[in-house]
């Protein structure tokens, strides 16, 4: 698999060849730092970790800062794990944006969504309350309704649509495009919406 460490910059727009007017995600992609390198001799299988974003020392453990003392870099603030990467690279060294993609590849986004706290089951899980005639709706907007049966089985099913916590999850959006690139900026412009809030990090993976 081979993948890079973005942070979101923000959505815009860009006319296609065709002349759409196509949604997009800017991705700001600093160079990726080699924090390790396994090996099926030490590790059992072959993987690069790789890390990207400034973090700063008091904030991180003293195992950690031996870790990437090793690779020769600053503290990360985020560390992800290519298992079987196409390219070869020793500790240390850095992965540009236009060493792992090029315009037209298809990748996947992997990312935290945006938390939204506990919410109710319209906004949860698209009930219609009301107006159209969720069952068991009486005179409330936005109740759930009806949630169990009579005396049997006398109680609620696990995994009944109910309100709760929302978002805040790990999410992968497969089969985006990548429209444009700037290698100069470190900017990745990906056709399309990807998880998470302005400012977050994110796994670009082929």
């Amino acid at each position: 698999m081979d993948g890079i460490i973005g942070k979101k910059v923000g959505m815009t727009s860009i006319f296609s060849t065709d002349g759409k007017n196509v949604a997009c995600t800017v991705i700001e992609v600093e160079p990726n730092i080699v924090t390790q390198v396994k090996s099926e001799d030490t590790d059992g299988y072959n993987a690069l970790q790789i890390g990207a974003g400034e973090a700063k020392e008091k904030n991180t453990t003293n195992q950690l800062l031996g870790h990437f003392a090793k690779a020769n870099t600053s503290p990360k603030r985020k560390l992800v794990e290519l298992r079987n990467a196409s390219f070869e690279k020793a500790l240390g060294d850095s992965i540009s944006v236009d060493e792992v993609f090029s315009v037209g590849d298809k990748v996947s986004a992997i990312g935290i969504t945006k938390g939204k706290g506990f919410q109710g089951v319209v906004k949860r899980h698209n009930f219609r309350g009301v107006g159209d005639a969720t069952h068991g709706q009486h005179n409330r907007m936005r109740a759930p309704g009806s949630i169990g049966a009579a005396s049997y089985p006398a109680k609620v099913f696990k995994g009944m649509k109910m309100g709760g916590r929302t978002g805040g999850k790990r999410v992968k959006i497969a089969n985006l495009e990548v429209v444009k690139l700037f290698p100069e900026q470190n900017l990745l412009v990906i056709k399309g919406a990807v998880p998470g809030h302005k400012g977050c990090y994110l796994v670009i993976e082929k």
